[in-house]
């Protein structure tokens, strides 16, 4: 390392919303950040992010106004659509319950993207380079990156942001544990002859929840989650029959149905990194946690992992050698419980809603209606599923 040049402080690897949030962020923060961000296609997809998430985002200035850019979620609505023997309740949620204007706001994950790049070009120490992460190997407290473009940048912080087949997670030897389903999610964008409003609607079936999430006047989000084959099945039939079987799935509370976008399939897992770092490298996103899109977590936990790892940061004097370690550690052992517990509470609304079990579905029934009967139930539910940041390791 004698004879090469310390470049930056932190790469960032990943160009997803997670990796531009935590480069950006870093920036913020003072660090000189290279950010590896190779292009990619357009992201139809949209992210409802919780009132904790988007106060992240407008405090790191990120996001300006989000009435301005997201469609607010006033309500949620959940139906047992199943011909199960015992069947749930149908329940409704109510932001203004516990005295706030909505749970939190639906943004189209590209219009996320343009605003952060948008601050990040405000920022001289930022830099962002179309390029790939290869590989790193450490030397003398220093990573030494090489890229697709065949450069090779020293850095002392490494950040993987780069998806459920991190490199950087491999570069740092830790290890995963993933469960893959039988059921796979499709995802499109709809129109509506009768306005969602700002109502999140869920029809749960026997293989999986259908959701609709409103995105502003007559259009919505579809997330159809239900075993591969029926999904297919159901694209191949072409578009006629596909709508036909949305109006179908949505009990047709909403009129007719028009397909906006095209429709995509993608299967679905469950990923836990071992741990969110160690040794001067730290995974944000999916590169430490990925879970089937129930419950709104994927994107919000990502932006906890950003705040996280601000606050490590923040209590690290980077004067001292092996800073970068030290912050990875701390910014471990921080992200823990937060961690398991998304992954346990993702894990049992998952199964809860595909359980064929007769004692199973009476405890997912009995649940809702404790749900729709009990204030402090209600209030804890609230509490858990906007996703209140939680800091301990229990």
């Amino acid at each position: 390392m004698s004879d090469t040049k310390i470049v930056v402080e932190t790469i960032v690897v990943g160009g997803g919303l997670a990796g531009t949030a935590a480069a950006v962020c870093l920036a913020q923060f003072g660090l000189q950040v290279l950010h590896l961000a190779p292009k990619a296609p357009v992201d139809h997809r949209t992210s409802a992010l919780m009132v904790p998430s988007v106060d992240i985002l407008t405090s790191f200035g990120l996001i300006s106004q989000p009435s301005t850019h997201g469609t607010p979620l006033t309500k949620i609505r959940i139906i047992d659509a199943t011909d199960r023997l015992l069947r749930a309740p149908e329940t409704l949620f109510d932001s203004a319950e516990i005295g706030v204007e909505c749970f939190g706001w639906n943004f189209t994950n590209q219009g996320l993207l343009e605003m952060f790049d948008a601050k990040a070009s405000t920022l001289p120490n930022y830099r962002r380079v179309d390029a790939s992460f290869i590989r790193a190997t450490f030397e003398d407290d220093d990573y030494l990156v090489e890229t697709s473009t065949g450069e090779t940048i020293a850095c002392k912080l490494l950040v993987g942001a780069d998806g459920k087949k991190s490199s950087v997670r491999e570069a740092a030897k830790i290890g995963v544990r993933e469960t893959k389903f039988a059921q796979s999610a499709l995802v499109c964008d709809l129109a509506l002859e009768k306005p969602i409003e700002d109502t999140s609607v869920e029809f749960h079936y026997a293989h999986g929840p259908f959701t609709l999430v409103p995105a502003g006047a007559t259009r919505t989000n579809l997330v159809w989650i239900d075993n591969s084959e029926i999904l297919e099945a159901a694209r191949a039939g072409g578009t006629d029959a596909l709508v036909a079987e949305f109006e179908k799935r949505s009990m047709h509370l909403f009129g007719k149905v028009k397909l906006e976008t095209p429709t995509f399939v993608f299967p679905l897992s469950t990923l836990t990194a071992d741990a969110a770092g160690k040794n001067a490298i730290v995974l944000v996103g999916e590169a430490a946690h990925a879970f089937p899109p129930i419950g709104a977590q994927g994107l919000n936990l990502s932006l906890r992992d950003v705040a996280g790892l601000i606050e490590a940061l923040g209590a690290t004097e980077r004067t001292n050698p092996g800073w970068a370690s030290v912050v990875s550690e701390n910014y471990a052992n921080q992200r823990e419980g937060d961690l398991k517990r998304t992954a346990s509470m993702v894990d049992m609304l998952f199964k809860s809603l595909l359980a064929d079990f007769l004692p199973s579905q009476a405890l997912r029934s009995g649940g809702l209606w404790a749900l729709k009967t009990f204030p402090s139930i209600r209030k804890q539910a609230f509490a858990i599923g906007m996703g209140a940041r939680q800091n301990d390791r229990s």
